[in-house]
Order: C-alpha cells, then sequence, then structure tokens
C-alpha cells in the first residue's frame, strides 16, 4: 500500500472525497424524477457508481444496493476495457452490459457505462461513470428457467450510442425483446441521463482541481479505505469462525441446500471461504462468480467492518475469497440465474453469525433471510401485460444493546423503498386491505428482533401468482441466548372460504374477491429472554409488538 495521502492538499482531497458522493447522489435524485417504472422511480432498483480509468469502484450514491456497486459496476467497465481497449472507448460512448459471464447476475440487471475523458481533445480517460439498474423485462420465460438461454437478451458488452451517435438498431432490438418497451425505454432514457451528466460533472471536478491531484486523491481514498479496513480486522481475535445455514430449495426441487461458510481472520487479511457451497442447481438460483460469491462476500465484509469508511475498492483489497467453480456462487457459464439473488442474504447472514461467540458485541440476529417475492401476472382488459412484484419487508436481528430493526428489505438490498400502495391500487387490480407490523414475528430476547409485515391484497381481476419465499427450515436464528423469529408465507384466503398456505409456487390462479395474505419473517433475538426489561415487555404489549401470549410463553410474563 503506497502513501499517497502526501501527493494532494487534504482540504483537497476532502473536497473530493465529497465531491464524488455528491455528484453520484445527485444522479440518483435525477432518476428518480425521470423514470418511467415505479421499480426505479419508488422502489429504487438501481445503483451509480463511480469507476477509476483502472475499472475500480471509488464512489457510490448513498443506499444503492449493495449488490449492483459491490462489484457489477466495476467488472463491467472492466470487460469493455478488455473488449475495445482504453483507445477505442471514445467521448460519447455508452456501452452496456448484462453479460452473465461477467456480472453472474440476471439478465434483467443492465450496467450502463460511459467513459470520462478530459483535456483539450478528451485524451486523457479518467474513469466511467456507470449506473446499474433493473431492467423491468427483457423477454425471456419469466420468472423461471433450466438455462440461461431462456432469461432474455443478452447483451455481451455493446454500444448504444457510439461517439454521440445513436444506435438505433439497438433500441430495436431492445424493445422488440420486452412486454413493457414504453416503460422500459424510458428508464433507459433515466439511466442514459444519468449517465451523461455524471460524465460531466465529474470531468468537471478533475478539471476544476487538475487531472493530477484527482487521480492521487482518488488513490489517497482507496488507500484510506484499506487502511482501515485492515485495523478493524487486525483488531479481531485470529482464527478459523464457521456458521451453517439452510435454503429451502432451488425451486425446481424441494431438496434442502445446506450452506456452510467459514472466516479466517490472518493479520490484517480476512478470508471468507465458500468451499462448503452446495453445487450448482438445476433452478435458476445460481449466480456467478463475480455476482454472487464476491458480492456476497463483500457485502458481508462491509457489514462486519463498519460504516465509518465508505465502500470502494479500497475497502475490499484486505477480503480474500476461496470461491470453487460450479457452486451455487459461482455457476457456469449457461447456468440458470433468472432468480440469482435468493440465496444472498441467507449467505451474507451467514458470513455475519460466523462471528457470534468471538465478537458477540457485533453481531445481530438472523434477519429474515428471504426476498419473499409475491408476484402478480396477467392481462388488462386492453390485452396488455400485467406484472407486478411485491418484495415483503422484514425484521432485521436484534444486537447488542438494542432490538432488531424493520421491516427493511434484506442486507442485500440497500435502501430500496416500500412503493406507495396508492401508487400500487391505481396501476394494478387489488385492493390492499391491511397494511401492518406482523404481531409477535420477532425473536425474543434480552433485546428482541425486528418485525416483519403483514400485507392483505383483494383481488378485482383474474390473475395467476407466483410466490417465492424460504428459509421455513432455516428460521432466522437468535444469538447469545436469544430465540428465533418466526418465517414467513403467503396464505390465498379463497371467496369460497378455503385457506391455501404457498411457500413456493410456479403458478397460482386467483379470482376477484379472493384475498391474498402476505406474512414476512421477523429478526432473531439476541440474550436470554429473562433478561428482558419487565418495562420493555409491558411496553411491546401496549404497542402490539408482541401478544399477551407470547409475552407469557416468551418473557414469563404476566403482567
Amino acid at each position: 500500500m503506497k502513501d499517497q495521502a502526501t501527493k494532494v492538499d487534504p482540504i483537497t482531497l476532502e473536497v473530493i472525497r465529497h465531491g464524488v458522493v455528491a455528484i453520484a447522489n445527485q444522479i440518483d435524485a435525477n432518476i428518480t424524477r425521470t423514470a418511467f417504472s415505479p421499480f426505479i422511480y419508488e422502489y429504487k432498483d438501481y445503483a451509480v457508481g463511480l469507476i477509476d480509468a483502472q475499472g475500480r469502484i471509488v464512489a457510490q450514491n448513498t443506499g444503492g444496493m449493495p449488490i449492483f456497486v459491490a462489484d457489477s459496476v466495476g467488472m463491467a467497465a472492466r470487460e469493455g476495457l478488455r473488449v475495445y481497449g482504453a483507445d477505442s472507448m471514445r467521448h460519447g460512448d455508452v456501452i452496456l452490459c448484462n453479460d452473465p459471464l461477467v456480472q453472474g447476475q440476471h439478465l434483467n440487471n443492465v450496467v450502463m457505462y460511459t467513459p470520462v475523458r478530459i483535456g483539450e481533445r478528451r485524451e486523457r480517460l479518467i474513469g466511467f461513470f456507470a449506473i446499474n439498474m433493473h431492467w423491468m423485462d427483457i423477454g425471456g420465460s419469466v420468472p423461471r428457467s433450466t438455462d440461461i438461454f431462456m432469461e432474455g437478451l443478452q447483451l455481451p458488452t455493446v454500444k448504444l450510442w457510439q461517439e454521440g451517435r445513436r444506435n438505433d438498431d439497438l433500441y430495436r432490438l431492445i424493445a422488440r425483446n420486452s412486454r413493457f418497451p414504453t416503460e422500459l425505454l424510458g428508464d433507459i432514457e433515466a439511466q442514459l441521463a444519468g449517465c451523461l451528466l455524471g460524465r460531466d460533472l465529474l470531468a468537471d471536478l478533475a478539471d476544476r482541481y487538475g487531472v493530477e491531484d484527482y487521480e492521487a486523491a482518488v488513490d489517497a481514498l482507496l488507500d484510506q479505505s484499506e487502511a482501515a479496513s485492515r485495523a478493524r480486522i487486525a483488531a479481531m481475535p485470529a482464527g478459523e469462525y464457521t456458521a451453517h445455514a439452510m435454503l429451502d430449495g432451488d425451486g425446481e426441487s424441494d431438496t434442502p441446500l445446506p450452506i456452510t461458510v467459514r472466516v479466517r481472520v490472518h493479520g490484517s487479511e480476512l478470508t471468507v471461504d465458500y468451499s462448503g457451497l452446495p453445487p450448482q442447481v438445476a433452478g435458476c438460483i445460481n449466480a456467478g462468480y463475480f455476482g454472487g460469491g464476491l458480492t456476497t462476500a463483500r457485502v458481508g465484509f462491509k457489514y462486519l467492518m463498519g460504516s465509518d469508511e465508505p465502500a470502494n475498492e479500497g475497502t475490499f483489497r484486505p477480503l480474500k475469497l476461496i470461491l470453487p467453480p460450479n457452486t451455487l456462487l459461482s455457476g457456469s457459464p449457461t447456468a440458470p440465474i433468472g432468480n440469482y439473488n435468493r440465496s444472498f442474504p441467507t449467505v451474507i447472514d451467514a458470513v455475519i453469525r460466523a462471528f457470534e461467540h468471538v465478537l458477540p458485541q457485533h453481531v445481530t440476529g438472523g434477519h429474515f433471510g428471504t426476498f419473499a417475492v409475491l408476484r402478480m401476472q396477467g392481462r388488462r382488459l386492453s390485452g396488455a401485460h400485467l406484472d407486478f412484484i411485491d418484495g415483503g419487508y422484514g425484521g432485521w436481528g436484534a444486537g447488542a444493546g438494542h432490538d432488531g430493526s424493520g421491516p427493511y428489505r434484506t442486507m442485500a438490498h440497500g435502501d430500496t423503498r416500500v412503493v406507495p400502495i396508492e401508487l400500487q391500487e391505481a396501476l394494478y387490480p387489488f385492493m390492499v386491505e391491511e397494511f401492518a407490523l406482523r404481531q409477535d414475528s420477532g425473536g425474543a430476547g434480552e433485546y428482541r428482533g425486528g418485525l416483519g409485515l403483514l400485507k392483505s391484497y383483494r383481488i378485482t381481476e383474474p390473475l395467476n401468482i407466483r410466490v417465492d419465499f424460504d428459509r421455513l427450515r432455516c428460521p432466522p436464528w437468535g444469538v447469545c441466548g436469544g430465540k428465533d423469529a418466526k418465517s414467513g408465507w403467503v396464505t390465498v384466503h379463497k371467496s369460497s372460504g378455503e385457506v391455501i398456505t404457498l411457500y413456493k409456487t410456479k403458478a397460482h390462479p386467483v379470482q376477484p374477491g379472493d384475498v391474498i395474505c402476505m406474512e414476512v419473517g421477523g429478526g432473531g433475538g439476541y440474550g436470554p429472554p429473562e433478561r428482558r426489561s419487565r418495562d420493555l415487555v409491558s411496553r411491546d404489549i401496549a404497542r402490539g409488538y408482541i401478544s399477551k401470549e407470547a409475552a407469557r410463553s416468551d418473557y414469563g410474563f404476566d403482567g
């Protein structure tokens, strides 16, 4: 590690440090204002990244999807350097990539990026401005598959714009491969505008302080983040620590998938060993090496490192990864990956759980740990396709000195938001009858786990629903004596009075008048329940967080 801080004065360094993040946040806000689909402008299924000329992540928007910026944007830029070479990536080029061989995530995650060049003739490449955005539909046999060729349009590093000239053929190809071309093309325009404005703002920043100082500042920022990570690791007890978890199945089979994670602390380096992951599976929950194994290791590592330093390439230099090929998180080139992220929350949870007995003050109970997907599909009266995806929000685990938080999305999601009910009801054929915290869903403990969400929809038109919940066999665990939380599921209350419980299903028909109830899991507790303050138990009862029955059985409370 070299000391670059002496090459740029500290005030300029801090201005650039905050400047690159401010640019990413400005583009984030612009995308929210200009995108067409609620998946982008409300749910915020995207992330913004600033990449240097070597393809290293320098900065990202606050709250962007962690699994997008952990390395997918950098990998896309590095692949562009390999395919085109730096000299052939010109000002005005805009490049797309969703290549599973590169990013290892499902094909809907499309990285768009543009070179940032400065100088009178734009001769000096200082980096790339990149946005990874979930494109709402790119064809394919949504949502399940048995190989990558069933999953939609593959874009293996291609230029959407070349030196400022639009590639109309590629636009037509993209539109023809989508069931929702109007919304998709609108989102693409928001993504494009973000890339171009971000490029210009970054170029202005480098011009203002001089390219030499800018590049020295980037090196210093990465070195400082590396030093902070190494110091945090060096303070951990040396040794090898193991955690076990389980997935319920791969969506094609109910055979459980055991997850074993080993974490080694040695000096100022930390190694995540995924040799205990199951082999690649037939269902489409596989992921590639970079978008799967490396991404989850980095996200888990960053949770352990804390939030004092930003997540950039320097942060992850002390992290080493052992991951054999052809596993659940290092699938083969043709592995089905349509639901690539289903294992991520559980794997990230396990990385953190490995430290339960050596760093109890830093470890939390397991969070609800599943993407908790409820999807409704059908046709509108006009004949147009209808596709609604709602993701469950659940409880996070309690920790030393605090109850669990939530309901939030998983550790893989960042600050993805709840889409307003009023907007959902305006766009889709249902009415939301209940939207509440799910009582008794959090694990009991000295500190109680966070609560999951309960949401009920009354259907107004015929639909097919698809459900993908997990962790029934591996409920969100308590730590340090805390109890497990409840898992989640979906129940369908038919107008006939029949009640059906669903966990994973490819398609289930529902009719007008049926009520779908989504119950999301909670977070695990921390510490023995008998140590919980009686005042806190009484407060939880009064607020409806726990029932009187749970207070008696879990806490021995009869007040």
